[in-house]
């Protein structure tokens, strides 16, 4: 699926004002469910203007019509986060609609339960490693001229726990490339400090979402409540979203207290 245009009926939102100050805009990614919809919900009720991309339409018009039943504004650009030129082009349609970009959220990710050296299949690798890391190197690429353009850019890139301390669990592919995930970051961060752009590479722990059905051993209601939840992570979206343009969040990590 490649990013679609908008139905003539869809008129695109302006960057709306608070004041004299025009509200900043956030792109997401993975913005149909799970975290990337909580954080996408939030954002809007922070005052971001928010573009919601991926590949469900029905998901991504569900959270554009909660957000703008509680007042906020938003727009749905249904992607591939795989497709670099629909990536490209998806970067281009927020600005074209939106006025401008100054954020995004990369929630977009990919496993497979088939995760050990003896069992796993190339294809899926591949597939893991495009969406987990590709997908996120491609979305920052198209997102930074228009980041360095505001002035004070911003990218959350949610990882994982397993970006950050091996999981024996997470998978070959999986581990690998959210492990990879943290150096993305870092360069970004430390090559585009002169244009004022920060990035913050969020790794969360066992979180209560959809996501779970791709475990090899899917956990039950029990495990679930005890972990974190999509809202969790997304006051530590927001927490790096709204910090000072002087104030850099390089990494993050969030866990339940029942994670080993």
């Amino acid at each position: 699926m490649t990013s679609s245009p908008a139905p003539e009926s869809d008129a695109a939102p302006a960057a709306h004002s608070v004041g004299d100050t025009p509200a900043r805009v956030l792109w997401v990614t993975g913005g149909g469910s799970g975290m990337g919809a909580a954080a996408a919900i939030a954002a809007a009720r922070s005052g971001w203007t928010v573009a919601v991309s991926g590949r469900r339409e029905e998901k991504l018009a569900g959270v554009v019509s909660a957000i703008e039943a509680a007042g906020g504004r938003a727009i749905a650009l249904p992607l591939d986060v795989t497709d670099t030129a629909a990536v490209a082009r998806a970067a281009e349609e927020v600005v074209e609609r939106c006025g401008r970009l100054d954020g995004v959220v990369l929630a977009a990710g990919l496993n497979t339960p088939r995760r050990r050296w003896e069992d796993q299949d190339l294809g899926e690798v591949e597939a893991v490693l495009t969406t987990n890391l590709g997908a996120v190197t491609s979305a920052l690429h198209a997102a930074l001229p228009h980041l360095r353009a505001a002035g004070a850019g911003i990218a959350v890139v949610i990882s994982s726990y397993a970006g950050w301390s091996f999981q024996p669990g997470a998978g070959v592919a999986y581990s690998a490339s959210k492990t990879a995930l943290g150096s993305l970051v870092r360069t970004l961060n430390q090559q585009e400090a002169r244009h004022g752009v920060r990035a913050c590479h969020l790794c969360p722990g066992d979180v209560a979402t959809d996501f779970l059905e791709q475990r090899p051993e899917v956990p039950g209601a029990a495990a679930r409540a005890v972990m974190l939840t999509p809202e969790d992570v997304t006051a530590s979206v927001l927490h790096v979203l709204d910090a000072p343009a002087h104030v850099r969040v390089d990494e993050l990590v969030i866990s339940p207290v029942s994670q080993a």
